[in-house]
């Protein structure tokens, strides 16, 4: 080493939500003594200190001697998490001379060390990956628990190291560095799995109907009924009716949980359509998201699947309310004093409540015993701009007990779940290069280019309007849910019966 000493760069990156930016390791060796780190580090980053240079002695690497400055750029930037450990021990070796690495610019390294040179698993393997190819990256090393995460990146190739050792073999290039190399594979997603099955639900053939509508079209659907009238159970039911993800979705997802440190199950991608059902004692934080380090809420986790809310007048009103802009933009926009971070949250939102604090409220047998004030104040624990922004609400009734105890063979989840795939792919092939998958998602230019209504349904839209104040927002709706199901029964035009069906829906008590 020269009295000038040497200067050796590596690259990392860091998740700022679903945001990824790379992170440039600079460690420069020069006369002197002493071991700094800069550039806006965490404490666990600066922790990384003491980790990387026991995982280098325990390998049989030696410390440098001279003054060494690890720098992490850019320094306007703060740098969490201990993902940094493997890119900083690696350019220290390097810049000493210890490892032999000729193409430093063409590697992004990610790996927390432990004290032994084992690499452990990161957060965000799945998303880094993603991006490291459109930043001109070829090779992608990550720890052998993050790589089957980031094999499902393209365009470029992933190598999962167990520990130091395997890391230098692998930067250090040849044929020896294929051993390691992880292949991409073939998506192929899992059917449904659910505890529930639509041929458990006795009777109901009205809400029956409104949730095949709902799965269909990807459409908000709100419960309302008595106590053990089955709207816990048909919730619970609708992830068994709900196709399997598109390659492109699970991707999506599967990124929000990667960030979240969620995808455990070893594949890598998330196969099923996730189904979040948060209690109702949950905090607001947890439900949008945020926190010291801006983690994904339940409505994130729940993109591109299903939030269950049940009991949800039982929920914080304020908790709430902010489902009210994730609900018309299919995003949350997080916004904090030392960050701003935006997640995509497009759930389909399948909610439950009963009608009144006891229950029973609109029921023949006079068991309710709520004043109009009690009910009145309880219904307003869900506000009218939320229920706006529901598409169908399904009055449950009470099931008599001629049709509870005759055991009627029910339609199961399997034939209905035939139906709603049959719809998706209509969508799918309607909305292909349009950025959307199902109608709920259109924005105002699609609904003019696949929502046309002819003079005799625009006369009864306009009539329902009048006689129901239905908003501006409520009109959208329901020409999203008669597109839907204009497309559950083959129709390529939007008719009148599938517009009166859809206000029923829509003021179920109405009508």
């Amino acid at each position: 080493m020269s009295d000038e000493g040497s200067l050796c760069r590596t690259y990392s990156a860091t998740c700022l939500g679903m945001d990824v930016v790379r992170v440039t390791v600079e460690v420069s060796i020069t006369m002197g003594v002493g071991l700094f780190l800069v550039g806006l580090p965490d404490n666990a980053v600066r922790e990384s200190l003491l980790r990387v240079t026991t995982a280098m002695q325990r390998n049989g690497f030696s410390i440098p001697g001279r003054k060494t400055v690890i720098n992490l750029a850019p320094a306007d930037i703060r740098k969490e998490g201990s993902g940094h450990d493997a890119a900083i021990a690696v350019a220290m070796l390097s810049a000493s001379g210890q490892m032999f690495f000729p193409q430093p610019e063409r590697y992004l390294i990610m790996g927390e060390l432990s004290l032994d040179g084992k690499l452990r698993k990161v957060r965000g393997a799945l998303p880094i990956a993603v991006q490291a190819a459109h930043m001109g990256y070829e090779f992608l090393v990550f720890p052998r628990d993050s790589a089957p995460e980031a094999s499902w990146a393209e365009g470029v190739r992933v190598f999962g190291v167990s520990d130091l050792q395997e890391m230098a073999v692998v930067l250090g290039g040849g044929r020896e560095a294929e051993a390691y190399e992880v292949r991409h594979r073939e998506y192929r997603p899992f059917p449904e799995a659910a505890a529930c099955d639509f041929s458990d639900v006795a009777g109901q053939p009205f809400a029956r109907r409104g949730l095949e509508i709902a799965a269909s079209g990807g459409h908000n659907v709100l419960l309302s009924g008595p106590p053990g009238s089955g709207k816990s159970l048909m919730s619970k039911c609708m992830a068994s009716i709900l196709p399997p993800m598109t390659r492109e979705e699970a991707l999506e997802t599967s990124m929000i949980y990667s960030v979240a440190g969620l995808l455990h199950d070893g594949s890598g991608l998330l196969l099923r359509r996730p189904c979040r059902a948060p209690h109702h004692t949950a905090s607001t934080v947890s439900v949008v998201g945020g926190g010291a380090r801006a983690m994904p809420g339940e409505i994130s986790l729940a993109h591109n699947g299903v939030l269950c809310l049940d009991e949800i007048a039982q929920f914080s009103p304020s908790t709430l309310d902010v489902l009210r802009q994730p609900l018309e933009d299919r995003k949350i926009v997080i916004s904090r004093a030392r960050y701003k971070v935006t997640y995509p949250a497009s759930f389909m939102l399948v909610a439950s409540m009963n009608p009144c604090p006891c229950g029973y409220a609109g029921e023949q047998d006079g068991r309710c015993t709520c004043s109009p004030g009690m009910i009145h104040r309880y219904r307003n624990r869900v506000s009218g701009p939320l229920l706006d922004r529901i598409d169908l609400n399904i009055n449950v009734r009470q099931v008599d007990y001629s049709v509870m105890s005759a055991f009627p063979e029910a339609e199961g989840s399997r034939e209905i779940a035939v139906r709603v795939a049959a719809a998706r792919d209509i969508q799918h092939r309607r909305f292909e290069g349009e950025g959307i998958h199902t109608n709920a998602q259109m924005l105002p230019c699609h609904l003019q280019r696949y929502c046309r209504i002819g003079k005799k349904e625009m006369d009864l839209l306009q009539k329902l309007m009048d006689s129901y104040r239905l908003s501006a927002r409520g009109y959208v709706r329901v020409l999203k849910v008669a597109r839907t199901i204009a497309d559950m029964a083959g129709s390529v035009e939007i008719e009148s019966g599938h517009i009166s069906e859809a206000v029923q829906y829509r003021f179920p008590e109405n009508v």
